[in-house]
């Protein structure tokens, strides 16, 4: 069946039906061929595919949909509902394949997040088959207490072999490596590679990073703003051989880079909200590399 959100957009942009162990999904289309599957439970996206149908999002073929709060947060493990009225969002006018989930305190909540709040976030897909996310977190305490947190995307993205991948954009900026007790380290000054592990959140990052394939020839583009950092992970063999939800050869195919706020973390008092977005392009290689603009953010309305 069929679910129109938001008045009179046609049917086809938007499809309500069932996905996995008959979890509620929303698969989002636009009329060059693009499409985005997104899941009420974590609301995670599932799938992202270009207009031939190819899937840019690697997903594990032992993905599971749950995990720790220590490790993803408790968002990712609860069931999100639609948002049929919500506060009004920067959206492309011409943009019709998007749907807006909320998620609220409940009873089933744990306890180390005892906080009244409001997260929404609209998950879009732009006329060029952009992949557009907008997230506002408010707080709703009636205590008048503030409650601080973290923030990220993690966006999986598939790859041909992780090898034949670089990262352009966070030359020379500071990282903190996770592998090393969060050791605050200066990159290099050339592009990133991979040849082994690695788990850094780079610091103060400019809003467009590219992920470049040069076995596919295709570049992710991933521009964002309200997130100053940036996460970088790959388990390499040896820690994906431990990884419960992760085939052993799988990180060849995948590389996490997520728009993150990390470092300094957020704090807001009962009233105030933030805000962070993100959007995701993937293009042919020649298009951007070298033409990263560290000074061309991605505006918030």
């Amino acid at each position: 069946m069929s679910f129109e959100a938001g008045g009179g957009r046609e049917k086809k942009f938007v499809e309500f039906c069932k996905g996995v162990n008959g979890l509620d999904k929303v698969i989002l289309r636009e009329v060059r061929g693009h499409s985005a599957e997104v899941y009420l439970n974590g609301g995670q996206v599932t799938s992202w595919k270009n207009e031939y149908g190819e899937e840019l999002l690697f997903l594990s073929s032992k993905f599971g949909m749950h995990g720790s709060l220590e490790q993803h947060g408790f968002a990712r493990n609860t069931v999100w509902t639609i948002d049929k009225d919500p506060p009004p969002f920067p959206t492309v006018s011409s943009n019709k394949a998007f749907i807006d989930l909320m998620l609220k305190p409940s009873e089933d909540d744990p306890k180390s997040w005892p906080h009244r709040f409001e997260f929404r976030i609209r998950i879009a897909l732009g006329p060029g088959g952009d992949l557009m996310l907008t997230s506002r977190i408010r707080n709703t305490n009636t205590d008048g207490k503030p409650f601080t947190f973290t923030f990220a995307y993690n966006n999986y993205f598939y790859l041909t072999d992780i090898s034949e991948v670089r990262i352009e954009g966070l030359e020379t900026l500071d990282y903190l490596d996770n592998l090393k007790d969060r050791d605050r380290v200066t990159e290099q000054g050339d592009a990133i590679t991979f040849e082994s592990e690695v788990d850094k959140v780079y610091l103060k990052t400019p809003t467009k990073i590219a992920i470049l394939d040069h076995e596919r020839k295709r570049t992710y583009v991933l521009r964002k703003d309200g997130l100053p950092d940036a996460v970088v992970w790959n388990p390499w063999d040896k820690r994906a051989k431990a990884i419960v939800d992760l085939g052993d050869e799988e990180y060849k195919h995948m590389l996490m880079v997520g728009a993150a706020c990390v470092e300094k973390p957020i704090t807001l008092k009962p009233g105030e909200e933030w805000k962070g977005r993100q959007e995701l392009s993937a293009v042919p290689s020649s298009y951007c590399s070298g033409q990263l603009d560290p000074h061309k953010a991605l505006r918030l309305g």
